[in-house]
């Protein structure tokens, strides 16, 4: 592994293009253990991603990689992308999918110890898990697809959350190659994240462990450490010691690379504070830095995905790419929440940002407390603790405490306790307050726990920001003077006529407590101390949506209808003969975006009748979404056409509004019954109220009396009918279902399963288009399957899945893969596709009988078992696809 040199910032020479760069001179250290699988993915609106899994030999031990690309000769700058801890490769295969869709060489990897990887956990070792990142750093410069600054030297950058953020940060402290990093939720100091201020943060090192496999799954020497300070409840100097060299912040010099920083506020395990060191010390390195503060973290809450893999992928736009033009966002950003969205019970959020990072003590208030000297004990054992933060459950607490809910409990003579008046004006928390305390212990150190508490006017409700405490041991030498305690840093509004409210607590569930009884004393010594951050700027709140929604209904309405009155001459005339044809697809075509020879859907042709419920069906990739979009009128074909009731689709046609769409979850207003949010909506669209069939609609969706009920009242079951029932207002003639059963459990899916079929029942016409087989099976009428933008087979689903064309064949040995070549080449035979257990083999016959199979398998030396024909919907469209994914 290299060590850094000095030179000018990597970053510096990458815009707008990079120039002379310095030869890594690495030999190859890795040796190939196979030859790798290869895969193909992608979404209809993205060229397909080749996925090559592969297990690497990395200094004697296995790992398991996976290489995403999107093919073609040109170079590319790479992406490593590290996982969480406890997980595997598998957790990031949607991110690098979406990376290389965007022109990215990507690698994910299982690290040691986890996944089918083999070795021991070492916490990011340097020489264990980050000089595997460098001998994948040698691996992809020697790809032909991988753009080179040098020799032996790839462009790439390093994004990961948690265990896999570590990495990013030590593999550009150890690793000059690295260009640009994007860690996520993690740690800048490990013995600070575990042993914070000298006390143990028993419950999630404890769930560390556990995660890892239990203590023998670890490097021995953290095994003995953990097992050490898990007895004593107190960290020594070499667990720290242990920790802290294997942490960002022991190379803190070295990280000079630009370094996206996304940290969780709902994170009692790496708390905001995490992100302020690694970003000080980076931007002090003379880097750019930008601080990106999300809703959620380890404790749970909103993640907030689609938005930080958009930033992630802007941000290697900027500084992989070189593309001047990459919005890189601003150097900070804090997502703050308010209400609640009425589809999915999630937290409705707003972003407030700066041009500059203002740390966690910006524009620091003073708010003054009341309470003298206080005294309160340790109980023995330190039991009962307070609660406030609990991992696994902590993260629907800190989500509650942002909307005014709290839950946390401190015990009666545990704890000292000072307040503020009432607040004249609302004000904002963003940062660690501070305040300055006296404390004594009858003996020994004193443990305790500081948090600061939101206070309602009648003093009946106290809410904990984030459920966050501050764990402080204060040694006798500290003890009877002043001394600062930096509480937890949030971003928390505190409205009018509220209080503060300071607790010092003896207890705390997560932590490790003194076990002997004590008293403790506690006194101020100056006031609460709260940063504000004043150069924020806060997006403008959510409206209501009546205030913006109907003006902005009328202007797509007029725009809609200037463009069809444009576009009324070059519409084809409507034909007769179809006019009792729900729907017909002739030629349809469409290329992918900026290219001029790929297809996301060619050639397309079927037909759809009255009453029929038609599954439509492909893999990923397949053109399945293209294919409805079109059909929806919101974007144009290059070629071909469809007609809705004898007349062409195009954006705006009238013969539209015969057409209803469920594509995402509706959104509702949460205060309002099921039955009035339909009915607010149907009076947006400006049609009489008569014709909006309200009571037709909401027999088949089936909802009964929750239909009186709040919407914030509904599982996501009745949310889903809910909004299926809104696109049935008008009882469209052709109703279009995308993936209805998203996040529904089986109890749910089958209701769903039961309205698309009461739906078409009345001479309607269902499409749903979804990977669920069995329920297409059960729920649709007719099939039409569709693999690389093509028609593959259409028909009843009787018909394809009990064709006589489509046969089963059983071996008393295993088919291997070279067998399953020789029988697909056969003359006559269309495909042969493996079963899961290699005992059976499906054959799509294509001119062959069934006698003429058994006669060549015989001839193969097959020792046959049965041979017959096979009904099940999954393994015909397996077979149809040719082994495609789903």
């Amino acid at each position: 592994m290299e060590t850094p040199i000095a030179r000018t910032p990597r970053w510096r020479r990458l815009l707008p293009r990079a120039r002379g760069r310095w030869a890594a001179g690495i030999a190859a250290l890795v040796v190939l253990a196979g030859a790798g699988t290869w895969t193909a993915v992608a979404d209809d609106g993205a060229p397909a991603v080749h996925r090559q899994d592969r297990m690497m030999r990395v200094d004697g031990v296995s790992l398991d990689t996976s290489y995403f690309t999107t093919g073609g000769t040109g170079r590319r700058p790479a992406v490593l992308i590290g996982h969480g801890f406890g997980g595997s490769k598998a957790e990031t295969r949607a991110q690098a999918e979406q990376l290389a869709a965007d022109g990215y060489a990507v690698m994910t990897w299982s690290a040691r110890g986890f996944g089918k990887s083999g070795g021991k956990i070492s916490l990011n070792a340097p020489d264990r898990e980050v000089r595997d990142v460098s001998r994948l750093i040698d691996w992809l410069a020697g790809r032909p697809e991988v753009r080179l600054d040098a020799k032996g030297d790839p462009r790439v950058g390093i994004t990961g959350a948690s265990y896999g953020g570590a990495v990013s940060l030590l593999a550009a402290g150890y690793d000059r190659r690295v260009d640009a990093i994007a860690p996520e939720i993690t740690y800048w100091n490990l013995a600070d994240a575990l042993f914070p201020d000298g006390v143990f943060k028993k419950l999630w090192a404890g769930i560390f462990v556990t995660t890892g496999g239990g203590c023998g799954n670890f490097e021995k020497q953290l095994c003995a450490m953990y097992e050490r300070v898990a007895v004593s409840g107190k960290p020594d100097a070499a667990a720290r010691a242990l920790l802290t060299e294997r942490s960002p912040s022991a190379v803190a010099d070295r990280i000079k690379v630009p370094a996206l920083i996304v940290q969780g506020q709902t994170d009692s395990l790496f708390p905001l504070g995490q992100a302020d060191a690694m970003a000080k010390a980076i931007k002090a390195n003379g880097a750019p830095v930008a601080v990106d503060w999300i809703a959620g973290g380890h404790d749970g809450g909103d993640r907030e995905t689609g938005r930080v893999r958009q930033r992630v992928g802007d941000w290697f736009d900027r500084y992989l790419k070189g593309d001047e033009g990459a919005a890189t966002g601003p150097a900070f950003r804090v997502t703050r929440t308010g209400g609640i969205d009425s589809t999915d019970g999630a937290a409705l959020t707003r972003g407030a940002g700066s041009d500059t990072y203002p740390g966690l003590r910006s524009g620091p208030r003073t708010v003054a407390l009341r309470g003298g000297e206080q005294k309160f004990s340790n109980p023995a054992g330190a039991n009962p603790p307070a609660i406030s933060a609990v991992p696994g459950v902590g993260g629907g607490l800190a989500q509650l405490s942002t909307l005014g809910v709290g839950l946390s409990i401190d015990f009666p003579g545990q704890y000292a306790r000072f307040d503020s008046a009432p607040l004249t004006a609302s004000r904002r928390i963003t940062g660690s307050p501070t305040v300055r305390v006296n404390v004594k212990a009858g003996e020994g150190d004193a443990v305790l726990f500081g948090k600061v508490y939101d206070v309602s006017p009648d003093g009946k409700q106290q809410v904990l920001p984030s459920q966050l405490v501050a764990p402080f041991r204060i040694t006798p030498a500290q003890q009877g003077r002043p001394l600062e305690l930096t509480l937890p840093a949030v971003d928390h509004e505190l409205d009018s006529g509220h209080r503060l409210r300071l607790v010092l607590a003896a207890t705390d569930l997560g932590y490790a407590s003194p076990a002997a009884p004590t008293t403790y004393t506690a006194s101020l010594d100056g006031p609460l101390t709260i940063p504000t951050a004043p150069g924020l700027t806060t997006a403008a709140a959510t409206l209501p949506w009546w205030t913006w929604g109907l003006p902005a209904a009328a202007v797509v309405i007029a725009a809609v209808l200037l463009l069809s009155t444009r576009r009324r001459t070059a519409t084809p005339a409507p034909d007769p003969a179809l006019a009792d044809v729900p729907l017909q697809i002739t030629g349809l075509s469409k290329k992918y975006a900026k290219s001029a020879d790929r297809y996301a859907v060619k050639e397309l042709s079927f037909r759809v009748e009255k009453g029929q419920v038609l599954g439509l069906l492909g893999p990923n990739g397949a053109g399945k979404t293209t294919t409805l979009r079109m059909l929806m009128g919101l974007i144009t074909p290059d070629d071909g056409e469809i007609r809705v009731f004898g007349r062409a689709i195009r954006p705006g046609a009238p013969v539209l509004s015969r057409v209803g769409s469920f594509v995402e979850g509706a959104g509702f207003l949460p205060h309002l019954s099921g039955r009035a949010n339909l009915e607010l909506y149907w009076r947006a669209t400006g049609r009489p109220a008569e014709d909006s069939h309200m009571e037709e609609a909401l027999e088949i969706a089936g909802l009964g009396d929750a239909l009186a009920r709040a919407v914030r009242t509904y599982s996501q079951g009745m949310r889903q009918r809910l909004a299926i029932a809104q696109a049935m207002l008008g009882m469209p003639d052709l109703l279009i279902l995308d993936e209805p059963t998203n996040g529904l459990d089986p109890p749910q899916i089958r209701e769903m399963r039961d309205v698309m079929i009461r739906y078409a029942a009345g001479g309607r016409t269902v499409i749903v288009s979804s990977h669920l087989l069995s329920e297409v099976e059960q729920s649709c009428t007719h099939l039409v399957v569709m693999d690389r933008g093509r028609l593959v087979q259409a028909g009843p689903v009787a018909e394809i899945t009990g064709s006589g064309d489509m046969v089963l064949v059983t071996s008393a040995e295993e088919i291997t893969e070279p067998l399953v070549e020789k029988i697909a080449a056969l003359a006559g035979i269309g495909s042969a596709v493996r079963t899961d257990d290699a005992h059976g083999l499906l054959v799509r016959l294509d001119g062959a009988t069934s006698p003429q199979l058994v006669t060549e398998l015989v001839r193969l030396d097959v020792p046959l078992t049965g041979v017959g024909p096979h009904r099940r919907l999954e393994d015909a469209f397996l077979t149809l696809i040719s082994g495609g994914s789903a």
